[in-house]
């Protein structure tokens, strides 16, 4: 397994998804988070763990939360794994 580079928390605004059909809100909050971080971490390789998704879908494809606080860590290889941040 690789090491761990850098590691960062960022509370990632999703105001850019409610611009899009209802219908494709979560969807595009995916997007953005996924862009952000690449953005951010300089890589194009990221993945983003279950729990991001399953709290961008809790309450359905038409109201994704207005931000989410993720922990992204860059590997040796560039890949940059993102996961739900602990609340502090």
């Amino acid at each position: 397994m690789a090491e761990v580079m850098k590691e960062h928390v960022y509370v990632i605004p999703l105001r850019e998804a409610r611009r899009m059909p209802r219908w494709k809100r979560a969807n595009g909050a995916i997007k953005d988070i996924r862009n952000y971080l690449a953005k951010h971490m300089k890589s194009t390789d990221v993945k983003i763990d279950q729990g991001i998704n399953e709290v961008v879908w809790s309450r359905g494809s038409s109201k994704p939360p207005s931000k989410v606080r993720v922990r992204a860590m860059k590997m040796e290889d560039g890949q940059v794994q993102a996961e739900l941040a602990p609340e502090s």
